[in-house]
């Protein structure tokens, strides 16, 4: 049997009168005056080396109160925390955790826990990260009102974006699956950047972004969120969470949005943004035994998401296919279900294996003018994975396989194209861990795909720690994906460009795989300022790519998939100054510079609607609570992007010509929240406060159906100033 003499190995729960094993993930677990600590997993189990110089071991998480032990020597601790009745400790405790960076790991992590995202409104993924300059949140069009985000200077089709860590926004869902997680389903989000682990696939490029829902054992028993905005949106969430056992706990959870006033705020004819109705309905389900070492998540869900864009008064009844006015319909139906399993050893906690298995069924129907497009997409995906040590905690490693299915069906006006994806693999990631010094997780796997073929598939992550809280990263990573050109680029059907399939000859409709090497270095240093917390890191990563399906859209009357012919690269560098200026004053400060380039038709060019330049700052403002937990928070957001280089249209008559570049611009968010006590607060809310527009988003709006309509070229808000209210109730 492995051995862990020379580690504090156990399990931190959360204090309850049953005495459930309930574990606590997340919480943080140090060596009292020293660098060396380390986080629970996901089941509340932990090791972290032991040393003679220190003996007082702390476990501290948000809401419960800190508690230091005395430990003399190796040994296995199970420890229950209580919740925290001294409201000090509470109000520091949430300040330091809404968003953690990691310290100790190779990885470079920032965890976005719910304190975070109820800085904002939240409604749905895609605006759960307007207060974090991990990730960028640009516009994807003039017409859908969805949001398009980024990281290292990359779409999101190159992020690998999970749940729970399986593979979620992918495929079909690429365009629009971010709005189809409600904000109060997510209990974090965990961001990676750079290559992320083997154990999640080959298709993360830029990094990972991993969602964690909310547990029905740890959920409230009954939540209910409303909101409303002046642009005539409405949203209502409920949470209802149930135990059944003292092993099985359940939850259904149900979100409905609604939208259906005309807004068209800049006069040009066009909706800001889509009339709209989701239902969004999951039930969920968890086991727990922890004695003996089972923990089980079971997911249902069902969707429907019907949108109308285009110009105000077009209907469909009526107008649909026909010149009498430009309008398009998306109409979405998803299923998908999902089961993971655990078992952790009881008398060896560092050894565990897991299980995942997914299914979905994604069809979209939709037209855009003239233009048709419709997709089936069923997924299925599974993984098996062991971990355990090598000798002692300090070596681990991971082991496993993986299965992945999709099966498309595309039609793209009349033509078809469908495709089956399979690809089997297998991965083996070892890390060692000395916290003091030195972290290591080096990884590779190996697949084979019907369409890319045999492959290999390496990461590897370092963090050096050479003095106190002071940490230098590293990362490389190779990784691959089947690009899905017509479901990642859905905005070009609201145009009247061409489509262009100049392929060479590859097996994914006529193209090559995309291939790319990350690589990166990153260093964040910790400190106290006037006996306050800071911190200030720098982050450097660059992309090449080997391959990649380029789109062109320097013709402005066409867009062009080819692959690549040159270079391609994306440069990111982001400067970050975190510190709690005041007790209840936290401010956040990002400078980031981007350089994109890609060798288009036209030569290596600067990439289209990307600032090169972009600046952030975050401040919050908390109140001190009041013992029935009532409080006033304040939370104010500023973004300014420089100039961003337009898609050429030289070509275009003057009356459709843009300028070469869009001159830069100022966005102000802001939000107040009442909190009346522990079950009810509200919210009221801006976004966009100074009112910036773009007023020709929509080129040749006055003849959507001639040679110069494109509703693609979007760089700013187009539905100015966005006031909102809300409200929060718990039981």
């Amino acid at each position: 049997m492995a051995k862990a003499q020379d580690t504090v190995q156990g399990m931190v729960m959360e204090a309850n009168p049953e005495n459930k094993h309930l574990g606590l993930p997340g919480a943080n677990v140090y060596w009292l005056g020293s660098p060396i600590g380390t986080m629970t997993l996901e089941d509340g189990t932990f090791s972290i080396p032991y040393s003679k110089e220190y003996n007082k071991l702390v476990i501290s998480f948000v809401g419960f109160q800190s508690d230091t032990l005395t430990v003399n020597g190796p040994k296995s601790i199970h420890h229950w925390l209580k919740p925290s009745n001294a409201l000090d400790e509470v109000v520091v405790e949430q300040k330091k955790e809404a968003v953690q960076k990691t310290f100790f790991s190779a990885q470079n992590v920032v965890t976005v826990n719910s304190a975070e995202l109820l800085k904002a409104a939240c409604c749905n993924l895609s605006e759960s990260f307007e207060t974090n300059p991990a990730i960028d949140v640009n516009f994807n069009d003039a017409l859908t009102g969805t949001k398009q985000i980024q990281m290292l200077g990359l779409t999101s089709p190159y992020l690998l974006i999970t749940q729970e860590n399986i593979p979620m926004v992918r495929g079909a869902s690429q365009s629009f699956g971010l709005t189809f997680t409600p904000g109060t389903w997510v209990e974090s989000i965990q961001i990676t950047k750079g290559a992320g682990s083997v154990v999640n696939g080959y298709e993360s490029i830029s990094g990972q972004i991993n969602t964690e829902l909310q547990k029905p054992l740890t959920d409230v028993p009954i939540f209910v969120n409303g909101y409303a905005n002046l642009n005539g949106r409405l949203e209502l969430n409920t949470h209802l969470n149930t135990t059944l056992s003292d092993k099985w706990s359940t939850g259904l959870y149900i979100h409905g949005n609604r939208r259906d006033s005309e807004v068209d705020n800049n006069d040009d004819g066009f909706l800001d943004n889509p009339l709209s109705n989701q239902i969004n309905i999951m039930n969920r389900w968890q086991y727990q035994n922890l004695e003996k070492g089972w923990v089980s998540f079971i997911n249902v869900r069902y969707l429907s998401d019907e949108k109308q864009i285009g110009q105000t008064g077009f209907d469909p009844d009526t107008d649909k296919f026909t010149t009498n006015a430009w309008g398009s319909e998306i109409d979405t139906e998803r299923f998908d279900g999902s089961v993971k399993l655990g078992y952790v050893f009881p008398e060896m906690p560092f050894q565990s294996f897991g299980f995942q298995a997914s299914y979905s069924h994604h069809t979209q129907d939709s037209y855009y003018g003239f233009n048709t497009y419709d997709i089936d997409h069923e997924s299925i995906y599974s993984n098996l994975m062991f971990n355990s040590i090598i000798g002692n905690t300090k070596h681990k490693f991971k082991t496993g396989v993986s299965f992945a299915y999709d099966g498309y069906d595309e039609l793209v006006n009349g033509n078809v194209f469908a495709r089956s994806d399979r690809s089997a693999g297998a991965f083996f990631e070892y890390s060692y861990t000395n916290l003091a010094k030195l972290s290591l997780t080096a990884g590779a796997r190996f697949d084979t795909h019907n369409r890319l073929g045999n492959f290999f598939t390496p990461r590897l992550h370092v963090r050096y720690t050479p003095w106190e809280n002071g940490s230098f990263r590293g990362s490389f990573g190779i990784g691959r994906r089947a690009a899905n050109i017509f479901a990642e680029n859905q905005r070009m059907f609201a145009s009247s460009r061409t489509i262009q399939l100049n392929g060479n000859g590859g097996d994914i409709y006529g193209f090559d795989a995309e291939k790319a090497v990350n690589y990166g270095l990153s260093f964040i240093q910790k400190f106290k300022l006037f006996d306050r917390p800071g911190d200030f890191s720098v982050d450097f990563y660059r992309t090449d790519f080997d391959n990649q399906i380029v789109v062109d859209w320097e013709n402005p009357r066409e867009v062009a998939f080819t692959n690549l012919d040159g270079d391609s690269y994306a440069n990111s560098l982001q400067v970050e100054l975190n510190h709690r200026l005041l007790p209840n004053v936290e401010v956040r400060t990002a400078y980031k510079f981007y350089d994109v380039k890609t060798e288009y038709q036209t030569g290596l060019q600067q990439k289209p609607l990307q600032a090169r330049h972009r600046f952030f700052t975050n401040v919050g403002y908390n109140t001190q609570p009041k013992e029935n937990g009532s409080q006033w928070r304040f939370d104010y957001t500023f973004n300014l992007l420089g100039e961003q280089r337009l898609p050429s249209t030289a070509a275009n008559p003057m009356e459709y010509r843009l300028g070469e570049f869009a001159d830069g611009y100022s966005l102000m968010n802001a939000q107040i929240t009442k909190v009346f006590s522990d079950k009810f607060e509200i919210y009221v809310g801006g976004e966009n406060l100074t009112n910036f527009r773009q007023y020709n988003a929509v080129l040749g709006a006055d003849d959507p159906f001639g040679n110069y309509f494109d509703t693609t070229i979007v760089y700013a808000p187009i539905f100015g100033r966005m006031l909102y209210t809300g409200f929060r109730f718990k039981i």
